[in-house]
């Protein structure tokens, strides 16, 4: 997932693609849909599956951040999206959580890792990563794969400064040195 509603990928043959869409929702529709379709093509999913659909600006969260997110969370049933069993996204409150601290079921842990502010995420959980073979009695089936459309909206990064409301951290407002001077004119990352 490129800036501007690009997307680039490799196929069978390492040739590099670029898909320019007409808008921001058609781009994060194929996105999402690539990650159904990887997930399809695994003869077994043994860990979280995860596609970006908004990169975010600044720096990537790690074990230790405390985040705000918007979520929705669907069964995924006959090879797709099945009935929603959780969601935030119309509600007041966002969902506080901090990266590691165990709050959260492990494929959240894993597949939010590296998300940044602004950012949106597809993830696909398999059973032993999620609710595993007790599921959630009237919502989660037991040994039930899920799938999760995530979005970070704020931040607070556990070793870095915090911007005025204290809990939003952006590259505009922190200064973030470069990690590796570099001569090329391409940074770090």
């Amino acid at each position: 997932v490129q800036p501007n509603n690009y997307s680039t990928f490799y196929d069978d043959q390492r040739q590099n693609w670029s898909i320019m869409f007409e808008s921001e929702k058609a781009a994060m529709d194929f996105s999402k849909q690539v990650c159904i379709a990887k997930c399809n093509s695994s003869p077994v999913l043994e860990s979280v599956l995860y596609q970006d659909l908004l990169l975010g600006e600044g720096q990537g969260v790690e074990g230790g951040d405390s985040l705000e997110v918007a979520y929705t969370g669907w069964l995924f049933q006959n090879n797709g999206l099945g009935q929603v069993f959780d969601s935030n996204v119309n509600k007041d409150k966002l969902l506080r959580l901090k990266l590691g601290s165990g709050k959260v079921i492990k494929g959240w842990e894993e597949g939010m890792m590296g998300m940044k502010k602004g950012g949106r995420r597809y993830l696909i959980i398999p059973p032993a990563w999620a609710y595993g073979a007790q599921g959630v009695t009237g919502r989660v089936p037991p040994d039930s794969t899920l799938v999760f459309e995530v979005e970070v909206k704020r931040v607070k990064l556990a070793k870095e400064y915090s911007g005025s409301d204290g809990l939003s951290v952006s590259s505009r407002d922190s200064p973030a040195p470069s990690p590796v001077p570099s001569s090329d004119g391409f940074s770090a990352d």
